[in-house]
């Protein structure tokens, strides 16, 4: 039997520090300087800590999005939102998205594939944080975990940034993925648009997270047998 939502915030408690404190920072502290220079650090060892944030990033969202379930989408609304017509934002990136398609890109493609994924989702979250403020009985927890979701994914904008200026030598690579349009909520929706819109994106955020933690370990895979990843 799965968990309660009650059960949840329990663990949610008891594990939140201990995620906190085993987030590795992306700052490169072992160099004074940028960040998106990093000179000093490894390139193994920048790949390992942006992959450590990823799988964070994705499993916090896992847990957001589950506690969101549970306190706001009773089940039928659940099997009906597939149906509503809410598409992921992310649904207009030149992202591969088939198994055929992710094995024959190149290194630089998947780099470049994460950070579109990443800096298309941080405005999002930011307003997220903010209809969620709104809610009369958002658990704080779920407000929380949003928020470091938000600020991890700047961190993790960085670090790949640092990662293809090291690996593709790209001094010069533009760090912004700008689409107009891309999310665009101008108008306050009433209560229940708004619950089913935040759900989605909820949803569509962890699809998109696992995606950038599955094709930074690709790349990692790449490095050590290029022939034999899948």
């Amino acid at each position: 039997m799965g968990m309660t939502v009650i059960q949840r915030g329990v663990w949610g408690l008891l594990l939140w520090p201990y995620i906190l404190t085993v987030s590795m920072p992306l700052d490169c502290k072992e160099e004074p300087g940028s960040l998106t220079r990093c000179p000093s650090i490894s390139q193994e060892k920048l790949l390992d800590r942006v992959i450590h944030h990823a799988e964070l990033i994705y499993r916090v969202s896992e847990e957001s999005c589950s506690l969101y379930e549970e306190m706001f989408i009773p089940l039928p609304l659940r099997l009906q939102s597939n149906q509503a017509g809410f598409a992921c934002i992310t649904k207009t990136l030149p992202i591969p998205s088939s198994k055929s398609e992710i094995e024959q890109i190149s290194d630089k493609w998947l780099l470049h594939s994460v950070l579109m994924l990443v800096q298309s989702w941080i405005e999002p979250l930011v307003y997220l944080q903010t209809t969620l403020d709104r809610y009369d009985h958002a658990p704080e927890m779920l407000v929380n975990k949003t928020k470091w979701v938000s600020e991890k994914l700047v961190s993790l904008e960085q670090g790949v940034v640092a990662l293809i200026k090291k690996m593709l030598d790209e001094g010069t690579f533009t760090t912004t993925y700008n689409e107009q349009g891309l999310f665009q909520y101008d108008t306050l929706p009433d209560m229940l648009e708004s619950v089913m819109r935040d759900y989605t994106l909820l949803s569509c955020f962890k699809k998109d997270a696992h995606k950038m933690e599955t094709f930074l370990k690709l790349l990692k895979c790449r490095q050590a047998d290029k022939f034999n990843c899948a």
